[in-house]
């Protein structure tokens, strides 16, 4: 595939079998939700947002396939549009009583999914999280890992933070959501959201999990990964997470399996820490590292202190 920020170009994937005389449409979301194109997050949209399973009961052995309701309809960045509402089960949380980096903990321990929204006046962010990981995030002018960045400086700065969950489905269709729309093609596995001038469709293995009031004005689809990344901070954030770190012969005695100090950093540290010191020593940074084996920074971060402080490694 290929893609625009102002349009779409380029083909797709071939159809597969399920995108072929399919006789389940969904129905038409109807015109999208207004909302103002300034910066920011406009006011949220009615809280009759329609989840998954929230759903009053239709006709007897009629399928119903929810209708949502946009958190923030009409917002300029494209993750934020498509955002469905959902009540908050935090809210209000501000830098004077809550650590953002503990929080964000606490929700990769309890594997969790929805969307963090921050708002300063006029600046806005927000980040989606799957299994508790942080896997695409937007702000006014960013996305990604320089959106997440954005958030937690104006969570720094004093914004208001709020919590919102969002069915497994819901957060894996939206975690393709980024810059830029592509091709739309129909497979019998697709993932991810297709949106249109008429409103939006999440998709699930193929299968319609939900139509929202929210548009594109023209159509394009945002595939998610089969398995969403974490996002990393950047550099500028994290600098740590970037950098090369060299194993001192303490650190590489740990490695070596007959000696004493293997022996006692394996009890200390476990498998997790072997893995990342080994990762070290190969020339992987964090960042890399933690990429690769979908770990998050905010375990790795006190691990690589421990190994600094006791002599295991040094920076370059």
């Amino acid at each position: 595939m290929t893609s625009s920020g102002d349009g779409l170009r380029g083909e797709g994937t071939g159809a597969g079998r399920g995108g072929e005389g399919r006789e389940r449409r969904p129905p038409d979301p109807g015109p999208p939700g207004s909302g103002s194109p300034d910066a920011g997050l406009p006011n949220p949209g009615p809280p009759n947002a329609g989840l998954p399973g929230t759903d009053p009961a239709g006709d007897a052995g009629e399928e119903l396939i929810p209708e949502l309701a946009p958190m923030f309809p009409g917002a300029p960045a494209f993750l934020a549009r498509f955002l469905p509402h959902a009540a908050p089960t935090h809210t209000g949380l501000h830098v004077h009583f809550c650590d953002l980096h503990a929080f964000l903990r606490h929700l990769h321990e309890q594997v969790w999914y929805g969307y963090l929204s921050a708002q300063l006046g006029d600046q806005s962010a927000v980040v989606l999280l799957f299994e508790g990981r942080v896997v695409t995030a937007a702000s006014a002018s960013a996305t990604g890992e320089q959106a997440l960045g954005d958030l937690l400086g104006l969570y720094e700065q004093g914004a208001v933070l709020s919590a919102h969950p969002l069915p497994p489905a819901c957060a894996h269709a939206l975690s393709g959501v980024g810059s830029r729309a592509w091709k739309f093609n129909l497979t019998e596995d697709f993932t991810g959201l297709h949106a249109r001038p008429t409103g939006a469709i999440l998709y699930a293995r193929g299968e319609i999990v939900a139509t929202m009031h929210a548009s594109l004005p023209y159509e394009g689809a945002f595939p998610a990964p089969l398995r969403p990344q974490t996002l990393i901070l950047p550099r500028s954030l994290a600098g740590w997470a970037h950098g090369q770190y060299t194993l001192t012969l303490r650190g590489r005695d740990a490695l070596n399996a007959i000696t004493d100090i293997h022996r006692g950093f394996r009890l200390h540290y476990g498998p997790v820490g072997l893995g990342f010191l080994r990762a070290l020593w190969e020339k992987l940074t964090p960042a890399e590292y933690a990429v690769r084996g979908d770990l998050a920074l905010h375990d790795l971060e006190p691990l690589l202190r421990e190994f600094v402080q006791t002599g295991l490694v040094r920076g370059e």
